[in-house]
């Protein structure tokens, strides 16, 4: 699973993260380095509410989809962002298909009513850190726990009660501290087989053509709706929506 997306535009973010209050503090905090295959097991403490019941879900990275072998998981990164999120919203409900987004902490944060919307229409959610630091596999347990508790509170906050059902580690970052974390709070890490290259904007054919192409490789599919101009991804998942369908596939969302 190659990394994508640098840290670019989120590098803005780490600012406001730096501002965050850390929650759940006796949770967050372990100093160990991180990565390290003897670490301590973190422990879930938050109450069960809509979306995610709190109970422990598997540590192993998802792939798989949940509609089986010809099923297909549209997954959207990055975002809520005001210009693009509802855009990607009206397009997923002309199709009639549900997708699983992985939002950033201080984007939920910032925009609440783009977060209810995406529940409200039937899709998932996902923790994708605080600041989206593509390094974080790198730096301290005790950081990596402040990003992933912190926007599973924040997008959780934001979307009226809804817990986030899975983790995406930003460019692919997990550790075994992180999935074992995240997965103590329900949420089960999320990777992805195909990755369309959208963040780097190279044009919607180029984009379709990754699909297409790389489908082969596993049903869940990375697309973003933030991060900067994504009226290429628009285009590209209006022609590709329908081509999923005609070659006989089902829309479904990552295994849990």
């Amino acid at each position: 699973m190659a990394r994508h997306g640098g840290r670019g535009w989120h590098g803005k973010l780490v600012g406001a993260a730096l501002g965050v209050t850390l929650l759940a503090t006796g949770a967050s905090v372990w100093t160990a380095q991180a990565g390290t295959a003897d670490a301590p097991k973190p422990k879930a403490s938050a109450s069960a509410t809509p979306g995610n019941d709190g109970k422990r879900v598997e540590t192993t990275i998802a792939h798989s989809s949940d509609a089986g072998p010809r099923g297909v998981n549209i997954t959207i990164d990055d975002g809520p962002d005001p210009t693009w999120t509802p855009q990607v919203l009206d397009l997923l409900q002309q199709y009639g298909v549900k997708a699983t987004f992985c939002m950033v902490g201080t984007q939920a944060q910032a925009h609440p009513d783009l977060v209810k919307k995406v529940v409200a229409a039937g899709h998932r959610l996902c923790d994708h850190t605080v600041s989206h630091n593509t390094s974080m596999d790198k730096a301290s347990q005790a950081y990596q726990s402040q990003q992933i508790l912190d926007a599973e509170a924040m997008i959780t906050k934001a979307s009226g009660g809804v817990r986030p059902m899975y983790y995406r580690a930003p460019g692919g970052a997990f550790t075994p501290y992180s999935r074992e974390l995240a997965a103590s709070r329900g949420m089960r890490p999320l990777g992805w087989n195909v990755d369309s290259k959208d963040f780097e904007r190279p044009g919607t054919d180029a984009i379709v053509a990754t699909v297409e192409k790389e489908l082969h490789n596993g049903p869940t599919v990375l697309f973003h709706d933030a991060g900067g101009n994504r009226s290429q991804t628009l285009e590209a998942l209006r022609r590709l929506l329908p081509w999923f369908k005609a070659q006989g596939h089902t829309f479904g969302f990552p295994i849990r």
